[in-house]
């Protein structure tokens, strides 16, 4: 389906204001037409004086006439620039409108995609599509639309005044416009593939850039500056040929409008003025013929850079509406989660990601209410696969993930992931202060609480040693503080939001033994009362969690405490000899 019906329903919800900023361009147009027939009533003063138009309207005195053409002129000119300045006004609100609410749409419909499809994207194309894609739209809103509106304006208006005033000649001046047409349809049709090419390009191009910019720390370490503007050298160039294709094309439509118009251009001037020589034709009606013939085909010439600005509008449009036709996979359940107990049930969970083989194989495990449970394993065993089932971030294969007894599937998305705090090995930071970063995990909360859930996480001591104390700048993704400091932030984030199932995923696997054991420390603290979920490489960080679940290949393969596992002779027990230089054989016991 071409692009233009597609947005032209999408916005269908802005159709009074597109059909009055169409209104007042036409309007627009009709006057600013008017003064070459005013010259040409000039004219017909000056040479018939009271036989003139006006003269035989009963306006005998000349000097009068001339008044009143003086007059009408002055109201012709007024109304042109009022009119210019509401189309414009009209037509520049609507490109800002609309883009503002297509980026909102487009942004948020991204936002409810399951996170599978943002494993397959760049975060820079997404950008390229939510911002230069939807400025392209903008751009044919503010200039091009009201450019095409007054162009087929004009060809109506002048040629159907031509064929009432000089039906003789009038065929000559419109002679060219079926070829222009025709021509414009032809040049359309090149040019869409062309501009689709380019703002892939500028999508690849952006890709890249993202990446590098993301990943500078990687590219100093390893001394690949060269390297890279190596790669963003061959992207660039690439975009620079895509466009130049397009410009090779674009650029010779505006010389064969010329040569088309010229024609007739010729036509009337020559054969209009024989006319007037054989007394067929008045002085005033040539020249205003003239003027008009000028007026009807010289805007003509600037299809070439409207429809410019129409075919990179229609290619990012093709982008943007695509990007909103994707229907994510994960729907939102119906069935409310309120008084969240914080039961957590795998029942039979099989789970494979889209391009591989299974990862969670007939998992079946039960953490109850409020208890501490802990997940380990080799890498890969699945741990936080398990963590992405319950927070629904992927559905299940087969089986299902059971929170207070309702299938996650079936409940609301926003009950359900707000009854979970998630603490993550990577700790995402916004740019922005200490307090906005905590408070992101309940807006709404007073300092006192912000405070004592920063106490909570033993952060707060470190926050007010900051040069501004929780008004400190952190960076971009926090990275300019320290790992421990930002996992004691995400903790404290988490504290506040004060969720009664809580994840801890891998909190201390970047973190020195001193921050180790100010986390655990937090850890005991904030698990009273709740439901814990921790996620560990580290076994020592769950020797007291209330069970210990054990997985490997996406199996379960034990469960216990840390002392039934430890004196089992098992993957748990090899693993704590692993970490602890315990020689094979030794029981150990937690008091």
């Amino acid at each position: 389906m071409h692009p233009l019906p597609r947005l032209l329903s999408y916005a269908r919800d802005y159709r009074g204001s597109v059909i009055l900023a169409t209104l007042f361009s036409i309007l627009n147009k009709i006057f600013d037409l008017a003064p070459p027939a005013l010259i040409g009533a000039a004219v017909d003063i000056v040479v018939q004086q009271e036989n003139s138009l006006l003269g035989k309207l009963g306006v005998t005195d000349v000097s009068e006439q001339l008044w009143i053409l003086a007059g009408v002129t002055l109201f012709i000119w007024i109304m042109e620039s009022v009119f210019e300045y509401i189309h414009k006004l009209y037509w520049r609100n609507l490109a800002q409108t609309l883009q503002h609410h297509l980026r909102m749409d487009a942004y948020t419909h991204v936002q409810d995609l399951e996170l599978a499809y943002f494993e397959d994207q760049s975060t820079g194309g997404l950008m390229s599509i939510l911002n230069d894609d939807i400025n392209q739209l903008e751009r044919f809103l503010d200039v091009g639309a009201n450019q095409l509106i007054q162009v087929a304006t004009t060809v109506l208006v002048i040629g159907g005044g031509f064929i009432l005033v000089a039906p003789s000649v009038a065929w000559m001046a419109l002679i060219p416009m079926p070829i222009i047409i025709y021509g414009s349809v032809m040049f359309q049709r090149r040019l869409t593939p062309r501009y689709m090419a380019v703002r892939e390009q500028v999508s690849s191009l952006n890709s890249q850039l993202a990446n590098n910019l993301s990943g500078i720390t990687t590219i100093k370490s390893f001394t690949a500056e060269k390297r890279e503007i190596e790669r963003i050298h061959a992207e660039s160039q690439a975009y620079r040929k895509a466009n130049q294709r397009a410009i090779v094309l674009s650029s010779a439509f505006t010389p064969f409008i010329r040569m088309v118009i010229v024609s007739g251009f010729i036509g009337i001037m020559v054969f209009g003025g024989q006319l007037v020589l054989e007394g067929q034709l008045e002085v005033g009606v040539y020249s205003v013929l003239v003027f008009m013939t000028q007026r009807l085909l010289w805007p003509l010439t600037s299809l070439g850079e409207t429809f410019d600005l129409y075919q990179r509008a229609m290619a990012s449009t093709t982008r943007i509406l695509d990007l909103l036709d994707i229907q994510p996979s994960i729907t939102d359940g119906q069935h409310p989660l309120n008084d969240v107990a914080g039961n957590v049930k795998f029942e039979d969970v099989h789970f494979a990601y889209q391009s591989g083989d299974e990862v969670i194989r007939g998992l079946s495990l039960e953490i109850p209410a409020g208890e501490t449970a802990a997940i380990v394993g080799a890498t890969g065993a699945g741990k936080s696969t398990v963590i992405k089932l319950l927070l629904r971030l992927y559905d299940v294969t087969a089986g299902r993930v059971v929170v207070d007894g309702h299938d996650v599937r079936d409940l609301n998305l926003h009950d359900l992931r707000g009854a979970i705090g998630l603490v993550s090995q990577d700790v995402f930071l916004f740019h922005g202060t200490v307090r906005e970063n905590i408070l992101y995990g309940k807006p709404d909360a007073t300092d006192e609480e912000m405070i004592e859930a920063a106490k909570i996480a033993e952060a707060h001591h470190f926050i007010m040693n900051l040069p501004n104390g929780y008004d400190t700048i952190v960076g971009e993704r926090g990275q300019k503080l320290s790992g421990g400091q930002r996992q004691r932030i995400s903790i404290a984030r988490a504290v506040l939001k004060n969720p009664p199932i809580l994840i801890l995923d891998e909190a201390t696997s970047s973190v020195d033994n001193e921050t180790e054991a100010a986390i655990q420390r937090s850890m005991e603290r904030i698990s009273v009362g709740r439901t814990t979920i921790i996620i560990a490489h580290r076994l020592s960080t769950v020797r007291n969690a209330d069970r210990i679940f054990v997985l490997e290949n996406g199996t379960l393969q034990q469960q216990g405490t840390h002392d039934e596992l430890v004196n089992a002779d098992g993957i748990y027990a090899n693993l704590w000899r692993v970490q602890t230089g315990l020689r094979h054989g030794t029981k150990f016991s937690v008091r």
